[in-house]
């Protein structure tokens, strides 16, 4: 949001730089982001001033020159030679000095080069500046001679304070969305009030008055829960025009275009005071009617940017006795507005719910001014205000007269809220104690009320348009934001235990390192949003922990749960690159998951946990010449992960079939009875809920499992200086038998020369007979003491085949 220094020197009176305010909006809040400086007209007449003529002659060598000279405040006249017919002595002139560089205009565009005024000899005459004309200094257009000016202001005086051409300063809030109370040059001003301790101006609305009766229009609410309060008045006899050059400058210095000075009122006041205004074209209002209610569903409204649109049955709509004529809250309608034939308007100023104004929004895909102000939560109280702003606004670019009474229909008026508030909890939260002086001081520059004073507390009265402040921690922040963050001082104790030490377990650092390892593998990292759709759950519901945490407030049905799986948000990224011919995908990413779940004494608890997950879809590599592409299999993906135990010094693990919800095949690590991570490949039924028909492998690790498994601990063992020695083995098993069992069974039976157990082939084939396989195995076997010999190779590999023999039934074949 950009804000105009000189606007808000309106509402309050800063002495304070730009530079100066920034520094103070940020403290309380409203972070600025960055300060522009806005010149009414390039360079901003630097070196430009007023002057002169003393003298005035005719060039002996042209006859179309003058030989001047000025006086502009110096020691000194300068001569100066003029070209323009109509200089004469006397006159007060304006004129560029040596240096100076101008910015003229041709027409309505600017010039393209600008020139500097430099000291010359024209026909041999010396001149050291120029006389200008208006469009030489970007004032305007016409040539027709230099300007002469009516003033008595002192000779070199600068040229911009004649013209009021002082540089305005356009400041740049990262307005968060809780802070929509500060969406304005008045809300704004309002927390500059609060922390420079000074009165705040509004403008006056005195001179408002209702000329006559004549325009009054039939104002009905039917639908008074998303509308909450209407007001409205009319004008008449109105001239649709461009706006004046004040105006016009308002809203250029915080990024608008001016379009007439009937909509330019309307936006300026939005800016001004934080109240959006919709103005209609009153002869265009059939039956003289005025209805705020909704249509069936799949009404057809066009929409002031010519598009038709299909309305929800529950758009709230500004109607006629015959159509739509405004989507409320949100957008205009092409049939409705202003124009430069209108001469009667009626004014619209509202309060809308934000609820309905946020699904009707996001519904259309339309974001306005509007809807960002009523979406977030407008200040019912001042419509009426805002309107009879306008409308004085409109009187004084426009004309016309006020031609109704102000219609405001606010039945059920919003009341504050209120909330108790304990001194003990702000001494708590702050970690100071703030003199309750101070305290109230602040709430009320906030236009928060404290009533019911006692030594343990208050209750605050907190006005309906601070919609973020609901509560007794919401309270303690105003107070804290004004008070100032740097005025709580570090105590000793809390810096001490703050930097006591590390922790043995860095989680930013693993995560990092697991980053770097995947990404030096040619995976990319991916981060998706934390919301999904609840129907994604539906599908895995029998492997999920608990129940979904639903969001109050969705913007949409697809973004209405938080995630208890990172799945789908990788299946989502990989559906939409590989629809953008990305065909070779290997992600990763982390992610919290959440859920909640009911506790014995009824009481619910919300559960978050940290999650990583791999995803892989195509081809491995790249085809190439060398190569050709090969499709990414259950072992490429289970290489990365074993990396990533490797990293973390993982060695031993048990095996279990991975969840058949999730996996159509695949396998769960298990270390210390619980699972660390399952791979394998995605459930087909899964992928196609996002369209993606081609195999994905995926992976997922408790990350929060994961860590508790790290060490930085290195061990180093001495290279054994005694041969390793290898044997093999060829065993017939029952298909159900994994090398996983294999290789469990082999290092419980000899723990001390077996150095790594592999497997190197597997066959099937009728000659095994039916449900059986042949593991071909390698066992490298080493004494760190000493030489193995014959003999001690054969007991162990004897050891190790009466093993498989007698445990999983195993067949030695010679």
């Amino acid at each position: 949001m950009e804000i105009s220094y000189k606007w808000l020197q309106e509402f309050i009176e800063l002495p304070e730089s730009p530079e100066q305010v920034g520094k103070l909006l940020t403290s309380t809040g409203l972070e600025v982001e960055g300060i522009e400086k806005i010149e009414a007209i390039p360079g901003g007449l630097e070196g430009v001033v007023i002057g002169e003529v003393l003298t005035c002659t005719k060039h002996p060598d042209a006859d179309k020159l003058s030989l001047t000279t000025v006086d502009v405040g110096t020691d000194q006249p300068l001569p100066i030679v003029c070209g323009a017919p109509n200089v004469a002595a006397g006159q007060k002139v304006v004129v560029a000095l040596v240096g100076a560089t101008l910015h003229p205009r041709s027409g309505d565009q600017d010039a393209a080069q600008p020139f500097q005024i430099k000291k010359a000899k024209i026909r041999g005459a010396a001149s050291e500046g120029m006389i200008c004309a208006e469009d030489e200094i970007g004032l305007g257009t016409s040539h027709a001679g230099i300007m002469v000016l009516d003033t008595t202001l002192p000779n070199g005086t600068p040229a911009a304070r004649y013209f009021n051409l002082e540089a305005d300063y356009q400041i740049a809030i990262g307005l968060t969305p809780n802070r929509i109370d500060a969406a304005s040059h008045f809300g704004t001003a309002r927390d500059l009030k609060a922390v420079l301790n000074r009165s705040l101006q509004l403008p006056s609305v005195d001179a408002f008055v209702v000329d006559n009766t004549d325009l009054t229009l039939d104002v009905a609410v039917e639908d008074k829960a998303d509308c909450p309060r209407y007001t409205g008045l009319t004008i008449s006899g109105l001239t649709v025009g461009e706006s004046p050059d004040w105006l016009k400058q308002r809203l250029l210095s915080i990024g608008l275009k001016p379009i007439n000075n009937i909509v330019d009122v309307t936006n300026f006041v939005c800016y001004d005071l934080g109240q959006p205004l919709h103005a209609f074209d009153a002869d265009k209002i059939a039956g003289g009617k005025v209805l705020v209610k909704t249509l069936p569903e799949e009404t057809p409204f066009v929409t002031l940017d010519g598009v038709e649109r299909k309305l929800t049955a529950t758009d709230l709509m500004i109607c006629d006795a015959e159509k739509p004529m405004c989507i409320a809250g949100v957008f205009g309608g092409q049939y409705s507005g202003v124009s430069a034939q209108t001469t009667r308007i009626f004014l619209e100023s509202a309060y809308f719910s934000a609820t309905s104004v946020r699904k009707t929004a996001q519904h259309h895909g339309l974001k306005t001014d509007a809807s960002f102000r009523f979406e977030r939560g407008t200040d019912p109280n001042i419509p009426v205000f805002a309107l009879k702003r306008a409308a004085l606004l409109i009187q004084q670019v426009a004309g016309g007269v006020i031609s109704s009474d102000i219609t405001d229909l606010y039945p059920d008026p919003i009341e504050p809220f209120r909330v108790p508030v304990r001194y003990r909890n702000i001494d708590r939260l702050i970690g100071i104690q703030i003199d309750r002086t101070e305290i109230l001081r602040i709430l009320n520059a906030l236009d928060i009320q404290a009533e019911e004073l006692t030594p343990d507390g208050f209750l605050a009265i907190v006005p309906p348009y601070r919609v973020d402040v609901t509560r007794e921690a919401d309270v303690i922040e105003e107070i804290l934001r004004i008070y100032g963050l740097d005025n709580v001082p570090l105590s000793v104790t809390l810096a001490a235990d703050s930097l006591s030490e590390f922790p043995k377990t860095d989680p930013d650092q693993w995560q990092s390192r697991v980053g770097q390892l995947l990404a030096a593998n040619g995976f990319y990292e991916i981060l998706t949003l934390s919301l999904t759709r609840p129907g994604y759950h539906d599908a895995i519901r029998p492997s999920l922990t608990g129940d979904d945490v639903t969001l109050l407030n969705p913007l949409s049905e697809e973004l209405s749960v938080m995630r208890q799986s990172l799945l789908f948000s990788s299946l989502e990224t990989l559906i939409y690159n590989a629809n953008r011919r990305q065909k070779d995908l290997k992600f990763f990413e982390f992610g919290k998951v959440y859920h909640k779940v009911k506790l014995e004494d009824g009481a619910t608890k919300y559960v978050e946990k940290m999650r990583l997950s791999i995803a892989m879809l195509g081809n491995q590599e790249a085809e190439s010449w060398l190569q050709k592409g090969q499709p990414v299999a259950y072992h490429d993906l289970a290489t990365a992960v074993q990396r990533i135990l490797n990293l973390f010094r993982i060695k031993s693990f048990d095996t279990q079939p991975a969840d058949s919800t999730l996996f159509q095949y695949g396998i769960t690590y298990v270390v210390n009875k619980k699972p660390l991570v399952s791979l394998g490949l995605v459930q087909p039924k899964l992928t196609k809920l996002v369209d993606l028909k081609q195999p994905v492998f995926y992976a997922d690790f408790d990350w929060q499992a994961l860590l508790k498994l790290a060490t930085n601990k290195a061990r180093y063992e001495e290279v054994s200086r005694f041969p390793e020695v290898r044997r093999d083995l060829s065993l017939v098993l029952d298909k159900g038998v994994t090398f996983e069992q294999i290789s469990r069974l082999a290092r419980q039976t000899e723990r001390k020369l077996l150095r790594t157990i592999n497997v190197f082939d597997v066959y099937e084939g009728e000659n095994l007979g039916k449900e059986k396989k042949a593991y071909s195995v390698s066992f490298m076997l080493q004494d760190s003491a000493q030489t193995l010999t014959d003999v001690t190779i054969d007991k162990t590999m004897k050891r190790l085949m009466t093993a498989f023999e007698q445990e999983l039934g195993a067949v030695i074949r010679k």
